[in-house]
């Protein structure tokens, strides 16, 4: 199938990647909208792990007040330049962790951030709450394992679903933004203040 330009403006607008990224993932596919959407993806996700290792040593502190001023959330969010922090997109991303941070109530920003006695207070409780199920040590270690997920999944910001989009993890929706604005973007630190 040929590919048209009209295709490769539909895939750049979906992506935001760039023109022969585009044309490049659609001639690989044939035209195949969905698979060079994953390509793009895929190639996206590398591109933002090459990127984790520069310094994001600009950015911006969003604020976020809710309606009737009871709650309010402050967090900084870096990235390389001032270029990208002054972008809407950029900014729009910050907004939206700020409301994240000020719906779910997270405790730390990342899972490297849970203290490692609160890990093991949970490890205690959960082995209590299995004490005298006979189940094999392996099989007591991988429940452990996915009930420590779930705890990093309400805990820690990052691993939090996105509130506009539970398909996607709150780091995900990171991540594709550092494939799309070619920086490394890092969540520092978040205060949540509340009311009562």
């Amino acid at each position: 199938m040929a590919v048209t330009t009209a295709m490769i403006k539909e895939l750049r607008q979906a992506t935001g990647a760039g023109v022969l990224d585009c044309k490049r993932a659609l001639d690989e596919t044939n035209g195949n909208m969905a698979k060079a959407t994953e390509i793009l993806k895929e190639k996206g996700l590398a591109t933002a792990a090459k990127k984790a290792s520069r310094e994001a040593a600009d950015g911006r502190v969003e604020a976020y007040v809710h309606p009737g001023d009871k709650l309010a959330v402050l967090v900084e969010i870096n990235c390389e330049t001032d270029f990208v922090a002054r972008t809407d997109e950029f900014q729009g991303m910050c907004h939206d962790i700020a409301m994240q941070i000020a719906a779910q109530a997270p405790s730390w920003v990342s899972r490297d951030d849970v203290p490692a006695e609160v890990l093991e207070e949970e490890k205690t409780k959960y082995r209590e709450e299995m004490a005298g199920q006979n189940k094999p040590e392996h099989i007591m270690d991988r429940i452990i394992e996915g009930k420590l997920s779930k705890f990093y999944s309400e805990h820690c910001l990052l691993d939090q679903p996105f509130i506009k989009d539970d398909e996607k993890t709150v780091q995900q929706l990171v991540t594709e933004a550092v494939a799309k604005m070619g920086e490394n973007i890092v969540v520092k630190r978040f205060s949540r203040f509340q009311i009562g």
